[in-house]
């Protein structure tokens, strides 16, 4: 196994972090180096080119081999879906269409600086470190409002579909010990999905398919308030998971948790799941939380192939 340390963050919202002079906030230059940066979605606020041209801008700078961005709800033009079913004029100001949005985020410029963006679905990355893993990755939200990448809360697009569902899910996830890192915009039901109100906003379904996949780590956003990271078992039943720890937050530059053999005891695959909310806004769409870094370890490239 390979120690591999992630930086995540989701929901910055086009925000750069503020200078590195300003210590009075958290999420400033430069953001902390790892192996690899997972973005959660929520690149921008309305999905506008020129919003979009700031997220590459900080994603570029950042120091990580690899760094993986799914979109959210707020990045309408990435979701041709909806974007090509509403008027583009009723939401003002956005300029971009959805070829100019893919082509930015697809570019030769994204792939030089290590950006590698993801829709739904299961990829396969090896890194420098010589570590691999697998990712599963969905932009898509319960429906909330008229926003991008939306279904509705009874379609299940997480798990296998029964004999008589309506829906069918394109892309469910394959159970465990297919799926190291599951990376969605929002999360599942009951973990780090409580609302200002105290309404659990979470997918259900998304729910089910983690208890099914039980991944190393499930890194999502969406649910500003709900920002946090913990450490949860699974017992034997597939009930809910039960609470093993909580990483203790921070307030400048990063809040570390370190999950692998050297930290406070490697994550049992299979067994537990560190679930991490990584919103950078906060309710009041503030940029004031810092990154999380978690340290992880991961199969070796070198074994996996034997």
């Amino acid at each position: 196994m390979i120690k591999t340390r992630f930086c995540l963050i989701s929901d910055t919202h086009a925000r750069a972090p503020f200078p590195p002079t300003d210590t009075e906030h958290g999420y400033r230059l430069p953001l902390p180096s790892a192996d690899v940066l997972l973005h959660a979605g929520d690149l921008t606020t309305t999905g506008k080119l020129d919003e979009y041209k700031v997220t590459l801008d900080m994603l570029k700078a950042a120091d990580a081999g690899l760094k993986i961005v799914i979109a959210g709800n707020h990045d309408l033009t990435l979701d041709a879906d909806y974007y090509l079913t509403h008027d583009p004029d009723y939401w003002q100001n956005v300029k971009a269409d959805v070829d100019t949005a893919k082509a930015l985020w697809t570019s030769e410029e994204a792939r030089t600086a290590g950006v590698v963006y993801l829709e739904e679905g299961l990829n396969k990355f090896e890194l420098k470190n010589g570590a691999t893993f697998t990712i599963y990755s969905s932009p898509y939200t319960p429906e909330y409002g008229d926003w991008g990448f939306p279904y509705k809360r009874d379609e299940d697009r997480f798990n296998p579909p029964q004999p008589d569902s309506r829906f069918k899910a394109p892309n469910p996830i394959p159970s465990w010990p297919a799926v190291d890192i599951m990376l969605t915009h929002g999360p599942p039901h009951g973990i780090l999905d409580f609302t200002f109100s105290g309404q659990s906003a979470g997918c259900e379904n998304l729910m089910t398919a983690v208890k099914r996949v039980r991944p190393r780590m499930h890194v999502f956003g969406h649910i500003h308030e709900g920002r946090d990271t913990k450490r949860y078992a699974w017992s034997s039943n597939a009930s809910d998971p039960v609470l093993v720890s909580e990483a203790e937050d921070a307030w400048d530059k990063a809040a570390f948790a370190d999950y692998s053999a050297e930290g406070e005891g490697p994550l049992r695959f299979g067994e537990e799941t560190v679930f991490v909310n990584a919103a950078i806004m906060t309710l009041q769409y503030k940029p004031w939380y810092v990154p999380w870094v978690v340290d992880l370890d991961l199969p070796s490239a070198a074994n996996s192939e034997i």
